[in-house]
């Protein structure tokens, strides 16, 4: 993500953001709510001809638009963002028009900014120096590589030896083979994860054909395989060593913090009720909020509530596993200063 600050006046103005990537997709789901001013270049149906019994003269022309937004929609399998409203500046005022953001497609936001926004556009922006990170997960007889997104870890791939389990010492080669030519075409970051020895013969095989990059590769024990291998991962902190602060691990470590505190008894909340009445008492220290949240006025309420009482607020990813957790408790939660 690449952004430009208007002149904020109270937390009011205008930011450019350009997108890069499918997570800056994301994160511009979070950013973009309702009653939100948003600007971009489109395309529109313009009439050039003055005899209306020829409707094929009409094109589509480049035009700047300025739309209220009505409704906000994220498709992360299509890789955009469908950001409807009714237009207030431009050609058409009082039309409805949706903007199909991509990456690589420019917008401009004109809002109230709270400091968690700011933090994620921030977020955002350092991350966009980094390639994606991919995590290969590799058992005896199975390698699943993921491809970790700033909303949760992507499936790329599956490749399995042809024998299964206990495969002859050529299967396997031949089945190393496969694999190191999948990892071959990653640029970015890697690490090699899973539980036993399989990995770690599996690196042998990936040094002796390609050494400079294996040099480069991080190779974790995990006590599963698979997605679980993945969560595995991330909580363990690995990802720090290639990428520093990811937000993923923010969500494991924060959440596996929660449920600890839980077990022994130490002061939380979770609920839209609870966590209301935490905040009102000046009790929270961390709220944990849901993604599918976030757009709720009473939540946008009481996130505004918890920051003006100095609360650390960290939205959860419900593609990833803490955040699936976090929804089965109400969506919300908290880690409290003191208890009440």
């Amino acid at each position: 993500m690449k952004a430009e600050y208007g002149d904020l006046i109270k937390s009011y103005g205008e930011i450019r953001l350009f997108p890069e990537t499918i997570d800056d997709i994301w994160h511009l789901d979070h950013l973009i709510c309702p009653g939100d001013l948003v600007f971009a270049t489109t395309f529109r149906t313009v009439d050039l001809s003055s005899d209306k019994i020829r409707p094929e003269k009409a094109e589509k022309k480049p035009v700047r638009l300025g739309i209220r937004v009505g409704k906000v929609e994220f498709h992360h399998y299509a890789n955009r963002l469908r950001v409807t409203g009714v237009i207030e500046q431009g050609p058409d005022t009082g039309s409805h028009h949706t903007f199909n953001i991509e990456p690589g497609y420019e917008i401009s936001v004109i809002r109230n900014w709270s400091r968690r926004d700011l933090e994620r556009i921030d977020r955002a922006v350092r991350a966009s120096v980094y390639d994606v990170l991919h995590i290969l997960s590799v058992e005896e007889g199975e390698a699943e590589l993921f491809r970790v997104r700033q909303y949760g870890p992507e499936p790329v791939m599956t490749i399995t030896m042809g024998s299964g389990k206990g495969a002859e010492t050529n299967n396997r080669a031949a089945f190393f083979d496969t694999v190191f030519e999948q990892v071959e075409l990653i640029t970015g970051p890697l690490i090699v994860a899973g539980p036993g020895f399989i990995k770690d013969d599996f690196m042998k095989f990936f040094r002796a054909r390609d050494s400079e990059k294996a040099v480069k590769t991080v190779v974790v024990e995990t006590r599963r395989g698979g997605a679980g291998a993945v969560q595995e991962v991330i909580g363990l902190g690995a990802l720090e060593k290639l990428v520093g602060d990811l937000q993923l691990a923010r969500e494991v470590t924060l959440m596996d913090e929660f449920l600890k505190r839980i077990s022994k008894g130490e002061p939380v909340a979770y609920g839209r009720a609870e966590v209301a009445k935490s905040i009102d008492c000046g009790a929270v220290g961390q709220v944990l909020v849901a993604d599918t949240l976030i757009h709720d006025p009473g939540i946008t309420t009481l996130l505004e509530e918890a920051e003006r009482c100095n609360a650390d607020v960290v939205v959860f990813s419900t593609n990833f596993e803490p955040g699936k957790k976090l929804e089965s408790l109400g969506g919300i939660a908290a880690i409290l200063r003191f208890g009440i």
